[in-house]
């Protein structure tokens, strides 16, 4: 295995599945396997969350980090159709298993503030970024911030 070879620093490392890899079959050897890495100090966070087939048991005995709310329901945020009170629901619900909760597809100032009131803790979407390369990405790191 690449973590044990290489030693990394392995706070840094994340590794993010679907919620349906979670929550295939009867969901052992999922557990099994994110068990292992998190034995190597490697975070887990479940990405798509509440698209899937979830289950509230899962968020329990898997060893999760990290849950991604799917971008659907920040979408909802402004709709008025009941997205407001459940993303608020899987925010509450993520902090009191105290995991952390990233919110994915923020493109509005609205859906930004509505992430900051709740406490949620990162963001991510069209807000900050489009999607880039693995070579932009490498430039922000080697050219000065203008």
């Amino acid at each position: 295995m690449l973590v044990v070879r290489y030693d990394p620093v392995k706070t840094l490392l994340f590794f993010e599945c679907a919620e349906r890899f979670i929550c295939r079959t009867d969901g052992e050897p999922s557990a099994e396997m994110l068990r292992r890495f998190k034995e190597l100090g490697v975070r887990i966070s479940i990405d798509d969350f509440g698209t899937g087939f979830s289950s509230l048991n899962y968020l329990r005995r898997m060893p999760i980090d990290t849950l991604k709310i799917d971008q659907s329901f920040i979408r909802d945020i402004s709709t008025g159709e009941d997205g407001e009170e459940l993303v608020t629901a899987i925010i509450q619900l993520a902090k009191n298993l105290r995991l952390k909760v990233i919110a994915e597809g923020v493109e509005t100032d609205t859906q930004w503030s509505f992430r900051k009131d709740k406490e949620c803790n990162e963001m991510q979407g069209f807000l900050f970024s489009k999607a880039v390369t693995s070579k932009e990405v490498e430039m922000l790191f080697v050219q000065p911030l203008k």
